[in-house]
């Protein structure tokens, strides 16, 4: 059960690691709830009416974005989208003079992905605005995570404790990987990685999870799978020979799927390089979540801005 007192009125939400899991707990409830306004044929109410939300994101994204700008339009926020390549740090501002730049605006949350990790901890530092991390290099995708939580709860596994969940590729490179270590061992789940070990953090262990050299150990008897996309954009080093050998190896495709539990739920965050890390029927069976992850991510975005920016009054108003 969620504490009555809790609250993430006025929090930044960083990472995984600063959220109890009662604060969890309050994301999760919430999102269910913004999930019927979602589903409503006019998809607007007066929440965050009056509120200022800025995107700020110094890397492409197509889901993270969409989603925590439909988010906010939801709630009846204004939201405005900064791209910086066509903003003054194309001309060389820093990060400093930027976040003091639209604090000067007076916007109440700042929404910032960008490829340094640490940056958004910074810009928390600098800015009273709420900060919500969308992604920090290869540090933390918090809303990721608990979009991922949101998922497999509605997928019929309500209690974490027990369960085998294997995350699969590129990890090295991966906040996605991270901060779903970080919640899914937070919440008593058994967690099992497997990848090249090129693609291997070195402090990985350290971490509370078990590492495998073989894709198919990691697999077995799963309650969860997710599929990490293989960075291509990040990878300079040839980290491993081709792609043809990678799929072959540590490509997720339907002989390796059968080795976790029939109800296996099946992740991705998407994009998704098909037939790389995850073959095409897979990517389309009947145990692939990743369009209920899609959708998932604006209502956790929803919950995230309410709960942030009013401390969670007047939920019981939304339905």
């Amino acid at each position: 059960m969620t504490k009555a007192n809790v609250s993430l009125g006025g929090k930044d939400i960083l990472d995984i690691a600063s959220l109890s899991v009662d604060e969890i707990e309050l994301i999760l409830k919430t999102a269910a709830e913004m999930k019927k306004i979602m589903k409503r044929d006019i998809k607007k109410v007066p929440s965050l009416r009056g509120k200022a939300i800025v995107t700020l994101f110094y890397e492409n994204s197509t889901r993270t974005r969409t989603s925590f700008e439909l988010a906010g339009k939801y709630l009846g926020a204004d939201v405005v989208n900064i791209t910086t390549s066509s903003s003054s740090v194309a001309k060389g501002e820093c990060l400093r003079d930027t976040i003091l730049t639209l604090q000067s605006m007076n916007f109440d949350a700042i929404v910032m992905r960008h490829p340094m990790e640490g940056a958004a901890a910074y810009a928390a530092k600098i800015s009273p605005a709420v900060v919500i991390n969308a992604g920090d290099g290869a540090h933390a995708h918090p809303s990721q995570a608990l979009l991922d939580l949101l998922t497999i709860r509605e997928d019929g596994k309500k209690d974490f404790k027990g369960l085998k969940m294997a995350i699969l590729g590129d990890i090295l490179y991966s906040r996605v990987a991270r901060s779903n270590i970080a919640a899914w061992t937070k919440l008593g789940a058994d967690v099992h990685v497997a990848g090249p070990v090129t693609l291997m953090p070195h402090d990985i262990a350290s971490l509370g999870v078990t590492v495998h050299d073989r894709i198919e150990d990691a697999i077995e008897g799963a309650d969860v799978v997710d599929v990490l996309r293989i960075q291509l954009e990040r990878q300079k080093k040839g980290l491993f020979p081709t792609t043809r050998e990678y799929a072959r190896i540590w490509g997720l495709n339907e002989s390796r799927l059968k080795l976790a539990k029939p109800d296996v739920t099946l992740l991705h965050p998407g994009p998704m390089n098909r037939g790389l890390e995850i073959s095409w029927d897979v990517g389309y069976c009947d145990n692939a979540r990743i369009r209920d992850e899609v959708q998932n991510g604006v209502a956790i975005r929803m919950a995230l801005e309410f709960l942030t920016l009013t401390g969670g009054k007047h939920i019981e108003n939304i339905d």
